[in-house]
């Protein structure tokens, strides 16, 4: 049984002979086992010469970070079908764009997403680039969703390095530096196992590998055709990998959320506003309320803070955690008097059902505590 050294600075790299039977067990693995996904051509759709759509494959890169494939599957199906085009998405309103994201989440992904449509259909008469450079001098495209959407749109050689590749390569590696201090060697290693002759196929393949195979907890070392590559099962303490430092606790941010509503049944609408472009949930629709503090202590009282001066009642707490902090809100809802002039910059949202609201999850779990 062979293993692939653990990559230190003094580790050598896997012999040419290794790297070539790695490609062709992961390829052959692949052929049989890879993921169906609705913005994927399978290796015997690009055999039977179906080539890929770039528009699709970008607008599926973008959607796949920081999400999963279950979750980010309803949202692309849903832009498809109202932007078929990258065309179609340059030209609709940013508003109209930014509703149908909510819920997936990092929301600078969605202002980037209609900044690098327009740029696209503008700039570049609709067609992508399909050098990294070109890539990476688009909104919203770093380093490595370039090298994705280089692989798997245009088949062209590349090195895509996502969470499941990061985890794939520490293992067959054995890699002891923690992340996020051990980027540079992971990138490094995943480079020099890329299939040239496949890249496309390749870059699927080591993704899927990971998502379905070398999972987080209980790897499937059994059914994986790199178990006689990999230093970690050779040592048998695979789960130890990737080392990761050590987390930090997150803080903690308070706020007040005001929900206003009118009507009833599927007529309900609420009070709302666009936040700043720049900043958390930037661009995106939110109830009133008052800034984020560290303090709850500092926070203005519910009559100096409320949007209108309406017969306001408690109506609970909701918490949201975001990468970097958890949110706590206090939820206060009031009937709107028609007598009373809506804020600057307010309009109503109809929210039956919630989840066409165009509101973020926060917002969301506020307007239900509300009502």
């Amino acid at each position: 049984m062979s293993t692939v050294s653990a990559l230190r600075d003094d580790a050598a790299s896997p012999a040419s002979g290794d790297i070539a039977a790695m490609r062709a067990r992961l390829l052959a693995w692949y052929d049989r086992e890879g993921r169906t996904l609705p913005w994927r051509i399978r290796p015997e759709e690009r055999a039977a010469g179906r080539a890929s759509d770039p528009y699709a494959v970008w607008l599926s890169e973008i959607m796949l970070q920081q999400t999963t494939v279950p979750h980010a599957a309803p949202y692309y199906a849903k832009f498809l079908s109202l932007w078929p085009t990258v065309h179609d998405l340059a030209n609709a309103p940013r508003e109209e764009v930014m509703a149908a994201w909510a819920g997936l989440g990092y929301y600078a992904r969605a202002r980037n997403l209609h900044a690098c449509a327009q740029a696209v259909s503008r700039e570049l008469a609709g067609v992508f680039p399909s050098d990294l450079e070109g890539l990476r001098a688009l909104p919203g495209i770093g380093e490595y969703t370039a090298h994705a959407i280089r692989a798997a749109a245009f088949n062209l050689p590349a090195s895509v390095v996502d969470a499941n590749v990061e985890r794939v390569i520490t293992r067959i590696f054995r890699i002891e530096t923690p992340l996020p201090s051990a980027k540079p060697q992971i990138r490094k290693a995943a480079a020099s196992l890329a299939d040239p002759d496949r890249p496309g196929d390749y870059a699927q393949a080591i993704m899927d590998l990971g998502a379905v195979v070398c999972t987080p907890r209980a790897p499937s070392c059994g059914a994986c055709p790199w178990e006689v590559h990999c230093a970690a099962r050779a040592a048998g303490d695979q789960e130890r990998y990737p080392v990761k430092a050590a987390k930090k606790a997150k803080p903690v941010r308070h706020g007040l959320a005001f929900v206003v509503f009118r009507g009833s049944g599927e007529a309900r609408e609420v009070l709302a506003r666009t936040r700043p472009d720049k900043g958390l949930l930037g661009g995106m629709l939110e109830v009133p309320g008052t800034d984020w503090l560290d303090d709850a202590g500092a926070l203005p009282s519910p009559e100096e803070a409320a949007p209108l001066a309406l017969r306001w009642r408690e109506a609970g707490r909701v918490t949201h955690v975001f990468t970097h902090f958890e949110l706590r809100l206090t939820v206060f809802a009031a009937p709107f008097d028609a007598r009373a002039s809506l804020p600057d910059g307010a309009r109503w949202v109809g929210v039956h059902p919630i989840r066409a609201a165009g509101l973020p999850t926060a917002m969301k779990k506020a307007v239900q505590a509300a009502l």
